[in-house]
């Protein structure tokens, strides 16, 4: 029986998961930018740069909340600064 590699499986575009990772870890410097400049970025904005990629759009919130980043719930979808309530 024959079983995947997820090193070696394609994703969209034929990009491996590590692929995706660095493309996700390289796109959150511009939407860092946008929440600095904006206070907030949109879940749709991130889906619309991302071109509709599921995977690069979930390591780009796993990612963001990695840095410091409130990524929000399903009723307030947007990322923004986290604020830190106990400092």
């Amino acid at each position: 029986m024959d079983s995947c590699d997820r090193r070696v499986r394609a994703y969209k575009n034929g990009k491996t998961l590590e692929q995706c990772k660095e493309i996700a870890e390289s796109l959150n410097p511009n939407f860092k930018d946008q929440i600095e400049q904006n206070g907030r970025i949109l879940w749709s904005q991130i889906l619309e740069q991302v071109d509709h990629d599921e995977l690069l759009y979930k390591f780009t919130l796993k990612f963001l909340r990695r840095d410091g980043y409130d990524i929000g719930n399903h009723k307030r979808p947007h990322v923004r600064k986290f604020n830190h309530w106990f400092t």
